[in-house]
């Protein structure tokens, strides 16, 4: 089942969007937690759970050159003042 515009394939998808980024954010390149993946030694660089932005804003538009590996915060960037299709809480940082 699908939630939203989004496709049955999403996480699929998703995955394949942050494996061809070498599970970095392509903005600023912080690494990104792969699934499973803890990051337990605090002496390296934090990772984040990374997140596919749509470029375009559409959420129904899937094609792999809408979409973009980036960390949470240049995610929540693209985002601010309410420009784009962001419902309330879906991008919080905690």
């Amino acid at each position: 089942m699908s939630q939203g515009m989004y496709p049955e394939n999403w996480k699929q998808l998703a995955t394949s969007i942050k494996e061809s980024s070498n599970w970095r954010c392509s903005k600023c390149g912080r690494p990104g937690l792969r699934p499973g993946e803890k990051n337990p030694d605090l002496t390296k660089p934090r990772a984040y759970t990374l997140q596919v932005h749509h470029w375009n804003r559409d959420p129904s538009d899937n094609r792999v050159n809408n979409l973009v590996c980036l960390c949470p915060r240049c995610h929540l960037s693209y985002h601010q003042f309410r420009r784009g299709n962001v419902s309330p809480g879906q991008l919080s940082l905690f």
